[in-house]
């Protein structure tokens, strides 16, 4: 027996709540779907940019080897060491179904490429300078990426659990109240029905 008063106010409440329900659960498996459709098309982009940024790190350890080959290890090692700390990440975040995903921008040098100076340095150095500056980029790409695919996942995950709490408990439950009233009051019309229609024909044989 479902715990609620079957009374009509009752009856009209859960009639109301069971169509918000409905209409939860169609909102969450769509906002689900799109939320899918992100991911995988994210998900897609971290297989290429992985290949991008192995090639990329390949090339950057190769020119480097050549650079130490040429203009010696520590010169490379001073070089690097004399490279400017710099905080030129900017995160911003873009809604996609509510969820904030990040869009990671690295602000590279615009009118000065090469940082350091020209002094016992080639062009392999300034190869590898350049190799490293793109793995840079391409990592900030990278981050934003997978951090959009972990924030939207995790989003996936708590729709797809409203969802079944809607479809497998609070739907069911409220069909089964708007069952147990419905009948409750049927059951009562025809009882008053029927003792209408005693009363009415007592009625009629006091008045025979």
């Amino acid at each position: 027996m479902a715990n609620i008063s079957p009374t009509k106010s009752n009856l009209m409440q859960c009639r109301k709540s069971l169509s918000l329900a409905n209409l939860g659960y169609e909102l969450l498996d769509r906002k689900r779907n799109i939320m899918m459709r992100e991911m995988m098309q994210l998900i897609d982009k971290v297989s290429e940019i992985q290949g991008r940024i192995d090639k990329t790190f390949a090339e950057a350890y190769d020119a480097l080897m050549h650079a130490n080959m040429t203009i010696g290890a520590n010169s490379v090692s001073q070089i690097a060491g004399g490279a400017e700390i710099t905080d030129d990440v900017t995160v911003l975040y873009r809604s996609v179904m509510g969820i904030e995903l990040p869009t990671v921008t690295l602000d590279m040098p615009k009118n000065s490429l090469i940082s350091y100076g020209l002094h016992n340095t080639n062009m392999l150095m300034d190869e590898t300078y350049i190799k490293f500056m793109q793995v840079k980029q391409l990592v900030a790409e990278a981050a934003e990426i997978e951090n959009s695919v972990y924030r939207l996942a995790y989003a996936i995950k708590q729709a797809k659990k409203r969802a079944n709490a809607l479809s497998n408990i609070i739907i069911p439950r409220l069909e089964n109240d708007i069952r147990y009233i419905t009948g409750y009051l049927e059951e009562k019309e025809r009882e008053e029905f029927t003792s209408q229609k005693v009363i009415k024909n007592m009625n009629s044989k006091k008045e025979n």
